[in-house]
């Protein structure tokens, strides 16, 4: 049973759960776009949110705070020095899922996962 469990299974243990999300995360934060399961973007994207409120802080124990999910060091700079600054301002909600439909092979639900005012 699954009193008080949050967040989606995905089919993997805990630990092969939390590695997919923090490399979606990396990904997303290095492409500023994704293509996925509408379930993994689901998942990962209060992680994604998370660390860009931390790179808008931009102090020391935010950026360790991340790099605990970011172990790229370029990417983890791309967060705090272009990402933190550029949405600033915004008050919440850096991302969009758009829903792309089945996939050919197994029919999952598919979507992309993007960072609102992203660089075209």
């Amino acid at each position: 049973m699954r009193h008080r469990r949050k967040g989606r299974a995905l089919g993997r243990t805990a630990e092969h759960r939390r590695a997919v999300l923090r490399n979606l995360a990396t990904s997303v934060l290095r492409h500023e776009r994704v293509r996925t399961t509408t379930a993994k973007a689901k998942e990962v994207r209060p992680l994604v949110e998370r660390l860009i409120t931390w790179a808008k802080r931009g102090d020391l124990h935010a950026r360790r705070m991340a790099a605990r999910y970011v172990h790229d060091r370029a990417v983890l700079k791309k967060l705090f020095e272009t990402l933190g600054p550029r949405y600033r301002e915004r008050p919440g909600g850096y991302t969009r899922i758009l829903r792309l439909g089945p996939r050919a092979g197994d029919g999952a639900d598919r979507a992309v996962l993007e960072l609102v005012d992203r660089e075209a």
